[in-house]
């Protein structure tokens, strides 16, 4: 996925580590000593067309209006903002502002390349994210990014499809449970359309966010050490999709070796009925779909509840700003309802702010999918996963080939949590 960081334990990801303590005070801004003019740096991973416009539109706007505090916005590659970020702040070039996202700053709020917000989030920011939101953000205590756009799994149905075969979609007030899309899959499953075309080629983060509709973490603290556990509660949900391949035959087995957007000229060629993927997706449908293709995305699926993993973007400042007062000024402009909004509907992602939420469904009217977006942010939690220093490690060398192996009918349910856990002890538990 595009919007996904890649922050595997790289070559630069290791020398991260060695610069660690070596923050500087130099200034990643310019500005006249007597107070005059200042130019913030802001770097953005941005990528979609529609929210790189409404980017560049939010700070040509601010720069139009605060011509003491101008803004020099600088496009960053999306798969390449980690290492870009390792460079930066060992040769203290690093921009004032940084476009991130949660998964990715612990690390460098750990190293002191960041600097602590907390005292300088104005209130009504603050107040208007969730505290399971800022959560995910926070390391050791403190705020070191303001979240902004959030991803979820989910289902997207052809509303033809479905009412053809006598299926009633759910609502945000009645959503589906696991075992009633099993049975909507099963049910979906004829003349020769599968119910399900799911990309699982890379699924752990999808498992894993998905878990913990019932309270499956995987992570645990035990007396200062964190260990892998692979109970009933992280089972249900890879046993479920598992079930829905070889017993059901509902989910497209060609799929299962797929990445995530593959299988979208399936499903809008009408080979599935549904998807499931992250609600980015809905960007490329609306950009791909022909004719009168009838789609919506539903709310998010439930176990015991509906929770998810809350990973969402995230805006930093750098410690060797000199203007951090200033960049914050500028955050709270770039991410009022408005803007966000706009942002949101570029990325086809949920906004963090209750405001925001409600904005998007004055613009949107809530239409294609996007009253089940905005609804989502409650159930989106901070995880586990989000300080664990070696879990891109894990999750990458163990957990991805475990997985794979599992949906692919070649280890058991038993082996594959051996794995998990085995793999965890052996290059996981080192360090966390």
């Amino acid at each position: 996925m595009k919007h996904r960081l890649t922050a595997g334990i790289t070559a630069a990801a290791l020398a991260a580590t060695a610069l660690a303590g070596c923050s500087s005070s130099s200034s990643g801004s310019s500005g006249s000593p007597g107070g005059g003019k200042i130019t913030l740096t802001f770097s953005s991973y941005a990528w979609q067309e529609p929210t790189v416009a409404a980017n560049k539109k939010i700070v040509a706007d601010w720069n139009a209006s605060h011509p003491d505090v101008q803004v020099q916005y600088i496009p960053v590659d999306a798969n390449s903002v980690h290492d870009k970020l390792v460079t930066q702040f060992s040769s203290h070039t690093a921009p004032d502002i940084i476009h991130d996202e949660a998964a990715d700053i612990a690390g460098f709020a750990q190293q002191g390349y960041l600097a602590k917000l907390d005292g300088l989030l104005p209130a009504d920011l603050k107040s208007g994210i969730p505290q399971g939101v800022w959560d995910s953000a926070t390391v050791n205590g403190s705020v070191y990014g303001v979240p902004s756009l959030l991803q979820s799994y989910t289902v997207f149905a052809n509303t033809a499809l479905l009412k053809q075969d006598g299926i009633t979609l759910p609502t945000t007030s009645n959503p589906w449970t696991w075992q009633q899309f099993q049975a909507a899959a099963k049910q979906a499953t004829t003349n020769g359309v599968f119910g399900v075309g799911w990309g699982l080629k890379s699924p752990v983060s999808t498992v894993v966010s998905m878990s913990l509709n019932y309270g499956g973490k995987f992570f645990y603290s035990d007396n200062g050490k964190t260990t892998m556990r692979f109970t009933a509660a992280e089972q249900q949900v890879p046993k479920t999709i598992h079930d829905m391949i070889f017993q059901d035959k509902s989910i497209a087995p060609t799929t299962v070796t797929e990445a995530g957007s593959d299988v979208l000229p399936g499903f809008l060629g009408g080979k599935y009925a549904m998807i499931v993927g992250g609600n980015y997706l809905s960007q490329q449908i609306l950009k791909d779909k022909t004719g009168d293709f009838q789609w919506t995305m539903l709310p998010l699926l439930k176990g015991d509840t509906q929770n998810q993993m809350a990973d969402p973007q995230t805006y930093s400042i750098a410690r060797q700003s000199q203007h951090p007062q200033q960049a914050m000024q500028f955050l709270d402009y770039f991410l009022n309802a408005e803007h966000l909004s706009a942002l949101a509907q570029g990325d086809w992602l949920a906004p963090s702010s209750t405001a925001a939420q409600q904005r998007l469904l004055a613009d949107t009217k809530g239409q294609d999918g996007w009253e089940a977006v905005s609804d989502s942010v409650k159930y989106l939690v901070n995880s586990p996963t989000s300080q664990l220093s070696n879990y891109p490690r894990w999750k990458s060398q163990i957990a991805t080939p475990a997985f794979q192996g599992y949906l692919a009918g070649s280890i058991t349910l038993e082996q594959l949590g051996q794995k998990l856990t085995d793999g965890w002890n052996q290059v996981g538990a080192a360090g966390n």
